[in-house]
Protein backbone atom coordinates (compact mmCIF):
# COMPACT_ATOMS: atom_id res chain seq x y z
CA UNK A 1 0.00 0.00 0.00
CA UNK A 2 1.33 3.43 -0.95
CA UNK A 3 1.39 5.97 1.87
CA UNK A 4 0.15 9.49 1.04
CA UNK A 5 3.11 11.62 -0.05
CA UNK A 6 4.98 12.87 3.02
CA UNK A 7 6.90 15.62 1.23
CA UNK A 8 5.67 18.67 -0.63
CA UNK A 9 5.81 18.93 -4.41
CA UNK A 10 8.22 21.85 -4.01
CA UNK A 11 10.58 19.61 -1.99
CA UNK A 12 10.40 16.94 -4.68
CA UNK A 13 11.22 19.36 -7.49
CA UNK A 14 13.98 21.06 -5.49
CA UNK A 15 15.88 17.82 -4.89
CA UNK A 16 19.13 17.76 -6.88
CA UNK A 17 20.97 14.76 -5.45
CA UNK A 18 19.59 11.46 -4.11
CA UNK A 19 21.65 8.71 -2.49
CA UNK A 20 20.65 5.03 -2.55
CA UNK A 21 22.42 2.37 -0.45
CA UNK A 22 21.73 -1.32 -0.99
CA UNK A 23 24.58 -3.68 -0.05
CA UNK A 24 23.57 -7.19 -1.01
CA UNK A 25 24.04 -10.08 -3.47
CA UNK A 26 23.81 -10.01 -7.28
CA UNK A 27 20.20 -11.11 -7.53
CA UNK A 28 18.96 -8.79 -4.81
CA UNK A 29 20.89 -5.86 -6.27
CA UNK A 30 18.98 -6.39 -9.51
CA UNK A 31 15.65 -7.04 -7.77
CA UNK A 32 15.89 -3.55 -6.29
CA UNK A 33 15.95 -1.84 -9.71
CA UNK A 34 12.17 -1.30 -9.92
CA UNK A 35 12.45 0.64 -6.64
CA UNK A 36 15.40 2.65 -7.94
CA UNK A 37 13.50 3.43 -11.13
CA UNK A 38 10.48 4.60 -9.12
CA UNK A 39 12.67 6.92 -7.02
CA UNK A 40 14.35 8.33 -10.12
CA UNK A 41 11.03 9.09 -11.78
CA UNK A 42 9.66 10.68 -8.61
CA UNK A 43 12.58 13.12 -8.30
CA UNK A 44 12.72 14.44 -11.89
CA UNK A 45 15.46 17.02 -11.27
CA UNK A 46 17.76 14.88 -9.15
CA UNK A 47 20.89 12.89 -10.00
CA UNK A 48 20.86 9.47 -8.35
CA UNK A 49 23.96 7.87 -6.82
CA UNK A 50 23.67 4.19 -5.91
CA UNK A 51 26.16 2.49 -3.59
CA UNK A 52 26.15 -1.30 -3.36
CA UNK A 53 28.40 -4.22 -2.57
CA UNK A 54 31.80 -3.47 -4.14
CA UNK A 55 31.75 -6.78 -6.05
CA UNK A 56 28.09 -6.55 -7.09
CA UNK A 57 27.40 -2.88 -7.89
CA UNK A 58 28.65 -3.34 -11.46
CA UNK A 59 25.28 -4.89 -12.39
CA UNK A 60 23.89 -1.33 -12.18
CA UNK A 61 26.43 0.27 -14.52
CA UNK A 62 25.08 2.13 -17.57
CA UNK A 63 21.47 2.20 -16.32
CA UNK A 64 20.29 5.59 -17.60
CA UNK A 65 18.53 6.84 -14.48
CA UNK A 66 21.60 6.27 -12.26
CA UNK A 67 24.14 9.10 -12.53
CA UNK A 68 26.77 7.29 -10.47
CA UNK A 69 27.33 3.74 -9.22
CA UNK A 70 29.87 2.80 -6.57
CA UNK A 71 30.73 0.42 -3.76
CA UNK A 72 30.43 0.63 0.01
CA UNK A 73 30.57 -1.79 2.95
CA UNK A 74 29.57 -1.48 6.57
CA UNK A 75 33.28 -1.29 7.40
CA UNK A 76 34.26 1.35 4.86
CA UNK A 77 31.15 3.40 5.69
CA UNK A 78 32.59 4.16 9.14
CA UNK A 79 35.39 6.20 7.55
CA UNK A 80 33.36 8.00 4.90
CA UNK A 81 31.34 11.20 4.89
CA UNK A 82 33.17 13.03 7.66
CA UNK A 83 34.77 15.76 5.59
CA UNK A 84 32.93 18.68 4.00
CA UNK A 85 32.01 17.02 0.72
CA UNK A 86 28.75 17.77 -1.08
CA UNK A 87 25.53 16.57 0.49
CA UNK A 88 22.45 14.75 -0.76
CA UNK A 89 18.89 15.96 -0.39
CA UNK A 90 17.51 12.49 0.20
CA UNK A 91 18.89 9.03 0.99
CA UNK A 92 17.16 5.63 0.84
CA UNK A 93 18.82 2.77 2.71
CA UNK A 94 17.87 -0.92 2.64
CA UNK A 95 18.98 -3.40 5.27
CA UNK A 96 19.93 -3.47 8.95
CA UNK A 97 23.56 -2.29 9.06
CA UNK A 98 23.91 0.61 11.50
CA UNK A 99 27.14 1.91 9.90
CA UNK A 100 25.38 2.44 6.58
CA UNK A 101 22.68 4.51 8.27
CA UNK A 102 25.21 6.59 10.15
CA UNK A 103 26.98 7.31 6.86
CA UNK A 104 23.69 8.25 5.17
CA UNK A 105 22.79 10.56 8.05
CA UNK A 106 26.15 12.31 7.70
CA UNK A 107 25.64 12.80 3.97
CA UNK A 108 21.91 13.46 3.46
CA UNK A 109 19.37 15.96 4.74
CA UNK A 110 16.57 13.37 4.80
CA UNK A 111 17.07 9.61 5.25
CA UNK A 112 14.43 6.94 4.61
CA UNK A 113 15.17 3.44 5.81
CA UNK A 114 14.38 0.74 8.36
CA UNK A 115 13.98 1.29 12.06
CA UNK A 116 17.20 0.30 13.82
CA UNK A 117 15.86 -0.10 17.37
CA UNK A 118 18.31 2.62 18.33
CA UNK A 119 16.55 5.75 19.58
CA UNK A 120 19.40 8.06 18.52
CA UNK A 121 19.28 6.85 14.90
CA UNK A 122 15.55 6.26 14.60
CA UNK A 123 14.79 9.81 15.76
CA UNK A 124 16.84 11.21 12.87
CA UNK A 125 15.18 9.17 10.12
CA UNK A 126 12.68 11.05 7.98
CA UNK A 127 10.64 7.86 7.72
CA UNK A 128 11.31 4.34 8.94
CA UNK A 129 9.94 0.95 8.06
CA UNK A 130 9.26 -1.12 11.20
CA UNK A 131 11.44 -4.12 10.35
CA UNK A 132 14.98 -4.33 8.93
CA UNK A 133 14.04 -7.64 7.28
CA UNK A 134 10.61 -8.92 6.21
CA UNK A 135 9.47 -12.33 7.39
CA UNK A 136 11.55 -14.66 5.24
CA UNK A 137 9.70 -15.79 2.11
CA UNK A 138 6.53 -13.81 2.84
CA UNK A 139 6.39 -11.53 -0.21
CA UNK A 140 7.96 -11.17 -3.62
CA UNK A 141 11.43 -9.62 -3.40
CA UNK A 142 10.48 -6.77 -5.74
CA UNK A 143 7.49 -5.93 -3.52
CA UNK A 144 9.75 -5.80 -0.48
CA UNK A 145 12.15 -3.36 -2.15
CA UNK A 146 9.29 -1.17 -3.39
CA UNK A 147 7.78 -0.95 0.10
CA UNK A 148 10.50 1.51 1.18
CA UNK A 149 9.82 4.27 -1.38
CA UNK A 150 6.09 3.54 -1.15
CA UNK A 151 6.28 4.29 2.59
CA UNK A 152 6.87 7.97 1.75
CA UNK A 153 4.34 8.14 -1.07
CA UNK A 154 6.51 7.24 -4.08
CA UNK A 155 4.43 5.15 -6.53
CA UNK A 156 5.93 2.23 -8.40
CA UNK A 157 6.87 2.52 -12.07
CA UNK A 158 6.38 -1.14 -13.01
CA UNK A 159 7.98 -4.35 -11.75
CA UNK A 160 10.40 -5.36 -14.52
CA UNK A 161 14.11 -5.49 -13.71
CA UNK A 162 16.66 -3.24 -15.45
CA UNK A 163 20.11 -3.93 -16.87
CA UNK A 164 22.05 -2.07 -19.55
CA UNK A 165 24.67 -3.63 -21.83
CA UNK A 166 27.18 -1.22 -23.37
CA UNK A 167 27.84 -1.10 -27.12
CA UNK A 168 31.39 -2.40 -26.63
CA UNK A 169 30.12 -5.33 -24.55
CA UNK A 170 27.57 -6.19 -27.24
CA UNK A 171 30.21 -6.12 -29.97
CA UNK A 172 32.54 -8.37 -27.98
CA UNK A 173 29.72 -10.86 -27.27
CA UNK A 174 28.64 -11.10 -30.91
CA UNK A 175 32.21 -11.75 -31.98
CA UNK A 176 32.71 -14.46 -29.35
CA UNK A 177 29.47 -16.20 -30.25
CA UNK A 178 30.39 -16.13 -33.95
CA UNK A 179 33.81 -17.64 -33.16
CA UNK A 180 32.48 -20.37 -30.85
CA UNK A 181 29.25 -21.32 -32.64
CA UNK A 182 29.29 -19.93 -36.18
CA UNK A 183 25.76 -19.89 -37.59
CA UNK A 184 24.42 -22.81 -35.51
CA UNK A 185 21.03 -22.02 -33.97
CA UNK A 186 19.17 -22.01 -31.72
CA UNK A 187 21.59 -21.13 -28.94
CA UNK A 188 20.30 -22.38 -25.59
CA UNK A 189 21.77 -20.93 -22.40
CA UNK A 190 21.78 -23.17 -19.34
CA UNK A 191 22.25 -22.28 -15.67
CA UNK A 192 22.59 -25.74 -14.16
CA UNK A 193 23.27 -24.82 -10.52
CA UNK A 194 22.47 -22.31 -7.83
CA UNK A 195 25.22 -21.26 -5.43
CA UNK A 196 26.61 -23.90 -3.01
CA UNK A 197 24.73 -22.75 0.09
CA UNK A 198 21.41 -23.21 -1.72
CA UNK A 199 22.15 -26.37 -3.68
CA UNK A 200 18.71 -27.73 -2.77
CA UNK A 201 17.42 -25.50 -5.62
CA UNK A 202 19.44 -27.47 -8.21
CA UNK A 203 17.70 -29.62 -10.79
CA UNK A 204 19.45 -33.00 -11.31
CA UNK A 205 22.19 -32.91 -13.92
CA UNK A 206 20.78 -36.07 -15.47
CA UNK A 207 17.52 -34.21 -16.09
CA UNK A 208 19.34 -31.35 -17.81
CA UNK A 209 21.10 -33.85 -20.09
CA UNK A 210 17.87 -35.66 -20.97
CA UNK A 211 16.21 -32.33 -21.72
CA UNK A 212 19.10 -31.24 -23.94
CA UNK A 213 18.90 -34.47 -25.93
CA UNK A 214 15.20 -33.86 -26.53
CA UNK A 215 16.01 -30.36 -27.74
CA UNK A 216 18.61 -31.77 -30.16
CA UNK A 217 16.11 -34.32 -31.48
CA UNK A 218 13.68 -31.49 -32.22
CA UNK A 219 16.30 -28.94 -33.32
CA UNK A 220 19.37 -30.79 -34.69
CA UNK A 221 21.42 -27.57 -35.01
CA UNK A 222 20.89 -26.54 -31.39
CA UNK A 223 23.94 -25.59 -29.35
CA UNK A 224 24.31 -24.99 -25.62
CA UNK A 225 26.03 -22.26 -23.62
CA UNK A 226 26.78 -23.30 -20.03
CA UNK A 227 26.75 -20.40 -17.58
CA UNK A 228 27.76 -20.40 -13.93
CA UNK A 229 30.80 -20.15 -11.70
CA UNK A 230 33.96 -22.19 -11.32
CA UNK A 231 32.13 -24.13 -8.58
CA UNK A 232 29.90 -25.61 -11.30
CA UNK A 233 32.81 -27.20 -13.21
CA UNK A 234 31.92 -30.83 -12.46
CA UNK A 235 28.30 -30.39 -13.50
CA UNK A 236 29.05 -28.47 -16.70
CA UNK A 237 31.80 -30.93 -17.66
CA UNK A 238 29.38 -33.84 -17.21
CA UNK A 239 26.96 -32.11 -19.58
CA UNK A 240 29.63 -31.38 -22.19
CA UNK A 241 30.80 -35.00 -22.18
CA UNK A 242 27.27 -36.22 -22.87
CA UNK A 243 26.79 -33.78 -25.75
CA UNK A 244 30.22 -33.44 -27.35
CA UNK A 245 30.70 -30.66 -29.91
CA UNK A 246 27.38 -29.11 -28.90
CA UNK A 247 28.26 -27.24 -25.71
CA UNK A 248 30.62 -24.44 -24.72
CA UNK A 249 31.48 -24.13 -21.05
CA UNK A 250 31.53 -20.46 -20.10
CA UNK A 251 31.06 -21.19 -16.39
CA UNK A 252 33.89 -19.58 -14.45
CA UNK A 253 35.42 -18.14 -17.63
CA UNK A 254 33.65 -14.79 -17.90
CA UNK A 255 33.17 -11.70 -15.80
CA UNK A 256 29.68 -10.87 -14.63
CA UNK A 257 29.14 -8.24 -17.31
CA UNK A 258 30.63 -10.45 -20.04
CA UNK A 259 28.18 -13.16 -18.99
CA UNK A 260 25.17 -10.88 -19.45
CA UNK A 261 26.46 -9.64 -22.80
CA UNK A 262 26.64 -13.26 -24.00
CA UNK A 263 23.15 -13.90 -22.60
CA UNK A 264 21.81 -11.17 -24.85
CA UNK A 265 22.94 -13.17 -27.90
CA UNK A 266 21.27 -16.50 -27.05
CA UNK A 267 17.80 -17.55 -28.16
CA UNK A 268 16.46 -19.25 -25.03
CA UNK A 269 17.57 -19.51 -21.41
CA UNK A 270 16.79 -22.45 -19.12
CA UNK A 271 17.85 -22.23 -15.50
CA UNK A 272 17.24 -22.71 -11.82
CA UNK A 273 16.41 -19.81 -9.54
CA UNK A 274 19.65 -17.94 -8.87
CA UNK A 275 21.46 -14.66 -9.62
CA UNK A 276 22.16 -15.26 -13.34
CA UNK A 277 18.48 -16.09 -13.86
CA UNK A 278 17.53 -12.66 -12.51
CA UNK A 279 20.18 -11.09 -14.75
CA UNK A 280 18.80 -12.82 -17.82
CA UNK A 281 15.24 -11.83 -16.93
CA UNK A 282 16.23 -8.16 -17.17
CA UNK A 283 16.94 -8.71 -20.88
CA UNK A 284 13.26 -9.61 -21.45
CA UNK A 285 14.11 -12.54 -23.74
CA UNK A 286 12.50 -16.01 -23.78
CA UNK A 287 13.30 -17.96 -20.63
CA UNK A 288 12.29 -21.09 -18.75
CA UNK A 289 12.92 -20.86 -15.02
CA UNK A 290 12.54 -23.56 -12.35
CA UNK A 291 11.66 -22.95 -8.71
CA UNK A 292 12.10 -24.99 -5.55
CA UNK A 293 8.81 -25.40 -3.64
CA UNK A 294 10.15 -23.53 -0.60
CA UNK A 295 11.15 -20.57 -2.83
CA UNK A 296 8.43 -20.65 -5.48
CA UNK A 297 7.75 -18.31 -8.35
CA UNK A 298 5.35 -16.29 -6.17
CA UNK A 299 8.44 -14.96 -4.37
CA UNK A 300 11.11 -14.64 -7.06
CA UNK A 301 9.82 -14.95 -10.61
CA UNK A 302 10.25 -12.10 -13.11
CA UNK A 303 7.24 -9.77 -13.23
CA UNK A 304 6.11 -7.86 -16.32
CA UNK A 305 8.19 -10.25 -18.44
CA UNK A 306 6.96 -10.80 -22.02
CA UNK A 307 8.36 -14.32 -22.62
CA UNK A 308 8.43 -16.16 -19.29
CA UNK A 309 7.73 -19.89 -18.98
CA UNK A 310 7.70 -20.88 -15.29
CA UNK A 311 8.19 -24.36 -13.86
CA UNK A 312 7.00 -24.51 -10.27
CA UNK A 313 7.53 -27.66 -8.24
CA UNK A 314 4.29 -29.67 -7.79
CA UNK A 315 4.54 -29.12 -4.01
CA UNK A 316 5.12 -25.35 -4.19
CA UNK A 317 3.38 -23.37 -1.48
CA UNK A 318 3.69 -21.78 1.95
CA UNK A 319 5.55 -23.97 4.40
CA UNK A 320 7.14 -26.27 1.82
CA UNK A 321 10.30 -27.92 3.16
CA UNK A 322 13.74 -27.29 1.73
CA UNK A 323 14.26 -31.05 1.97
CA UNK A 324 11.94 -31.64 -1.00
CA UNK A 325 13.93 -32.83 -4.01
CA UNK A 326 13.92 -30.90 -7.27
CA UNK A 327 13.96 -34.21 -9.16
CA UNK A 328 10.18 -34.21 -8.74
CA UNK A 329 10.11 -31.58 -11.49
CA UNK A 330 10.06 -33.98 -14.42
CA UNK A 331 11.82 -33.60 -17.76
CA UNK A 332 8.38 -33.74 -19.38
CA UNK A 333 7.24 -30.67 -17.38
CA UNK A 334 10.24 -28.63 -18.46
CA UNK A 335 10.14 -29.87 -22.05
CA UNK A 336 6.52 -28.76 -22.40
CA UNK A 337 7.59 -25.21 -21.65
CA UNK A 338 10.79 -25.36 -23.68
CA UNK A 339 8.88 -26.65 -26.69
CA UNK A 340 6.43 -23.75 -26.49
CA UNK A 341 9.27 -21.25 -26.14
CA UNK A 342 11.17 -22.67 -29.13
CA UNK A 343 8.00 -22.45 -31.24
CA UNK A 344 7.48 -18.84 -30.18
CA UNK A 345 4.11 -19.63 -28.63
CA UNK A 346 2.71 -17.24 -26.01
CA UNK A 347 3.39 -18.58 -22.56
CA UNK A 348 0.68 -20.52 -20.76
CA UNK A 349 2.96 -20.83 -17.74
CA UNK A 350 3.29 -17.40 -16.07
CA UNK A 351 3.90 -18.82 -12.59
CA UNK A 352 2.15 -18.13 -9.31
CA UNK A 353 0.77 -14.63 -8.63
CA UNK A 354 3.56 -12.58 -7.00
CA UNK A 355 2.96 -12.35 -3.25
CA UNK A 356 2.45 -8.81 -2.03
CA UNK A 357 1.63 -7.56 -5.54
CA UNK A 358 -1.03 -9.70 -7.21
CA UNK A 359 -1.85 -11.76 -4.10
CA UNK A 360 -1.61 -11.24 -0.32
CA UNK A 361 1.65 -11.77 1.57
CA UNK A 362 2.42 -15.37 2.46
CA UNK A 363 2.91 -16.45 6.09
CA UNK A 364 6.67 -16.67 5.57
CA UNK A 365 9.19 -18.88 7.32
CA UNK A 366 8.97 -19.32 11.07
CA UNK A 367 11.58 -17.41 13.04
Amino acid sequence: MITPMLMSRDEVLAAKRVLIINVTRIGDTLLATPALRAIAKFFPNAALTCLGHPKRAEVLENIPYLAKVGGITKNSARFRGWLGSSRYDWAFVWGPDRALYEYALRKATHVVGFRQNDAAIDARLYAAQPEPEPPQNSRHAVAWYLALPESVGIPNDGYALDYKISDSESLWARQKIATDFGRARPLIGLQVASFPTKAYRDWPMEHFIKLAKRIVNARPDARFVLFGSADDHARTLQFARELPDRAAIYAGQLSLRETVAIMKEIDLYIGVDTGPTHLYSALRKPMVSMYHPSLPSALYRPIDHPDLYVVDHPLAGPGASREINMSEISVDMVWERVGCALQGEPSRFPGLPPAGIESPDWPGDKK
